[in-house]
């Protein structure tokens, strides 16, 4: 049986949906079979990010419904022949999400995915609550500013209190990630450091993703940046993958500007 994990992040314009997309084709890239499933119902995006806008004929709404197969709803990835994708419904909206056939979805794709990886709507409505309500484990994506923090911290309580797990009484696994991080504004005090992050929400720490330009030109062309071997952001995604692969990888120190990362990028550009 497959691990669900639910990318969540209570504020908007994060990069939660990207996040969803690079974790999954890194999970993906190394030989693990990985399902990622828009809950975004209404809104739709993480397709864009990965290219197959143009491929998507049924969604996840018409699969519960019983309306077509899940077999015929999947989309199989261009980047990776174990990446798949099932799209959100755009014609919906989210109150037609029921928890029954939600967890029938669930079940049906843990028994043929190593990974299923749900990216949750924005906000904590009911769309939110319907992703992680069946979750293993929850991706929490903060930016290092206060109110992200604040929004995501209320996301936690609500997966800590509504989830299956906890109404079981058992604690859904939450591990964090720190995106967009500027060292030298972290230096200057103007983001919060990581372990300030960690204090506050108590959770574990899985990475940290630098600032990187490269990250939106990666996804208007629908390749994600995990591919770009150059990129600091897809270096950072694929070490992530890497660790929900059970990987050993350090965590590599992006918040001082004097590390090599950033003495790299200086170079570039003189």
């Amino acid at each position: 049986m497959g691990i669900v994990i639910a990318v969540i992040s209570g504020k908007g314009g994060v990069g939660k949906t990207t996040a969803s997309a690079n974790i999954g084709l890194g999970i993906a890239l190394r030989g693990k079979k990985c399902v990622l499933v828009d809950f975004d119902i209404g809104q739709r995006n993480l397709d864009m990010i990965l290219g197959l806008e143009n491929r998507v004929v049924y969604d996840l709404v018409q699969v519960m419904d019983g309306e077509t197969t899940l077999k015929q709803a999947v989309i199989k990835s261009k980047a990776s022949e174990n990446l798949y994708f099932l799209a959100a419904s755009q014609t919906k909206d989210k109150t037609v999400l029921e928890s029954e056939k939600v967890k029938t979805l669930i079940a049906n794709l843990k028994e043929s995915y190593d990974f299923v990886i749900l990216d949750a709507p924005a906000g904590i409505e009911s769309g939110f609550e319907h992703t992680i309500e069946f979750a293993d484990a929850a991706i929490v994506v903060v930016n290092p500013e206060v109110s992200s923090i604040r929004d995501a911290d209320r996301a936690i309580g609500i997966l800590d209190a509504k989830s299956d797990k906890a109404r079981e009484g058992q604690e859904v696994s939450k591990y964090l990630i720190v995106n967009r991080i500027s060292a030298e504004m972290v230096q200057s005090g103007e983001m919060l450091r990581s372990d300030d992050i960690l204090d506050i929400l108590n959770i574990n720490l899985l990475g940290k993703v630098p600032e990187d330009k490269g990250v939106i030109d990666a996804s208007n062309q629908g390749k994600p940046v995990v591919l770009d071997k150059k990129s600091i952001a897809g270096q950072a995604y694929t070490r992530i993958a890497g660790r929900l692969c059970d990987e050993s990888i350090e965590m590599k120190d992006i918040e001082n500007p004097d590390s090599g990362v950033f003495k790299k990028l200086a170079g570039m550009f003189r």
